[in-house]
């Protein structure tokens, strides 16, 4: 079997892409398509998802759907569920939640910072536990839950930017303890700063310059592909063999410790 249908067997045959209209979100959902995997795409904005659908199309000859929702609104997931119909979705990408902001906490309203939480933490909540409940079931699939250094520690212009990537980070490394013993895979993707268009729309508001040495956005999705059966975390950069290593013992470490006070996982539910 080669390695393209092992890809489309194992995470097959739809995947979801939500933030696939530019940068990381836009290369994965190219290289899923290239892998043979059919695919829904997902962003707010209409015209650029019509654009990469052709391209997949042209590209890798699959299926193709492009359906604009804002993730960071109260219906969001009802939409996506609607958009998937009966499809099987056997991988769900979460990509969407750059912080277009790049201010104090303070200084902007409330809302500003409602729509980063709602997109990056309920809407992504609310599909993983529906499309990993199915995935459980059927017991094979694959979450990959792209996000940021940011995740690591509090900045300031950083507030809830970094605690919604935190959120997702711990998230991620639950769920892949939780899902790993049932033959589902699950990666938290953890960016340094990449060469993407809404880095340097940021950048250019700023009047900073782009720094050198930015991460492909390409290179980026090849490597999380590659990565996802691994788990649970991959943090990019010149350690990042060492440093997947040290998460997985960590989340056993903790997984052992929620055991004694929750009790053992049910029997085929164990870490290996």
């Amino acid at each position: 079997m080669s390695e393209s249908s092992a890809f489309a067997e194992r995470y097959g045959p739809w995947a979801i892409v939500a933030g696939a209209s530019e940068g990381v979100g836009r290369e994965l959902a190219r290289q899923v398509a290239a892998k043979g995997v059919n695919s829904i795409l997902i962003a707010r904005r209409e015209g650029p998802l019509a654009e990469l659908a052709a391209l997949i199309r042209a590209e890798s000859g699959v299926e193709c759907i492009p359906v604009s929702i804002d993730l960071a609104t109260p219906d969001a997931f009802d939409r996506i569920l609607a958009a998937v119909g009966s499809r099987e979705v056997g991988l769900y990408i979460s990509n969407a939640g750059a912080d277009p902001n790049g201010s104090h906490f303070l200084d902007r309203k409330i809302e500003t910072w409602v729509e980063p939480v709602d997109r990056n933490v309920q809407t992504t909540m609310r599909s993983c536990h529906h499309f990993g409940g199915l995935m459980r079931e059927r017991r094979r699939g694959g979450l990959l839950l792209v996000g940021s250094g940011a995740a690591f520690g509090g900045a300031p212009f950083m507030a809830v930017y970094s605690g919604a990537k935190a959120f997702d980070l711990r998230f991620g490394e639950s769920l892949w303890a939780e899902l790993r013993p049932f033959g589902v895979d699950v990666l938290s993707l953890v960016l340094v700063t990449t060469d993407t268009p809404a880095l340097r729309r940021l950048l250019a508001e700023k009047h900073q310059p782009v720094p050198s040495g930015l991460a492909s956005a390409a290179r980026v999705a090849e490597v999380a592909l590659a990565r996802l059966p691994l788990g649970p975390v991959y943090s990019w950069g010149p350690l990042a063999g060492l440093r997947a290593r040290w998460f997985r013992t960590r989340v056993r470490a903790f997984a052992a410790l929620s055991r004694k006070v929750f009790g053992a996982d049910r029997p085929e539910g164990r870490i290996s």
